[in-house]
């Protein structure tokens, strides 16, 4: 029976998993976008979202609480300076996460996770990446093949007519 065991484990030991979840939290504090596995990104939500609630209230107590968890004072110092600011008004809900598709080598799913207040200056940063099953390869030897017929067709309309004509 799995009564009461709420949370993933992410087959790490406590002390892995909680050292993990704080490297994780202070890259995305401050970078403001990751990029790792769906459940990796799950249980980073869970872990920095109280942590950017606390930071609403600028305290020295909630901020030796931030500072319990992550252990970096650059990333505190950020959280508490502007990142609760951009948030001040937010009731939760700081982080978002978009899946990307899988990864090659293994197919584990990935994701990236990041501050919902701070997605217009990544949204630029975002191409589309389109995918086809043809090769690139082909692709590209298409492109000036297609362009070359469309400047000689009307060189060779009235030709077309007079071969047909030695054909018969």
């Amino acid at each position: 029976m799995r009564h009461n065991k709420k949370f993933n484990h992410l087959s790490r030991t406590a002390s892995h998993r909680a050292a993990m979840l704080s490297n994780m939290a202070v890259s995305l504090i401050m970078h403001k976008r990751i990029t790792t596995t769906v459940a990796k990104a799950k249980a980073l939500k869970k872990y920095v979202e109280p942590l950017i609630t606390k930071s609403k209230n600028d305290t020295t107590n909630s901020r030796r609480v931030v500072f319990s968890y992550l252990k970096d004072k650059y990333a505190v110092t950020e959280l508490f300076k502007e990142i609760s600011v951009k948030v001040a008004d937010r009731p939760g809900g700081y982080t978002r996460i978009i899946k990307t598709g899988f990864r090659a080598n293994d197919a584990a799913p990935m994701c990236f996770i990041e501050l919902v207040d701070y997605d217009e200056n990544m949204a630029k940063t975002e191409k589309k990446v389109r995918r086809t099953r043809r090769s690139k390869k082909a692709a590209a030897a298409e492109a000036p093949v297609a362009e070359a017929p469309v400047a000689e067709a009307t060189e060779e309309a009235p030709a077309a007519p007079v071969a047909e004509e030695t054909a018969e």
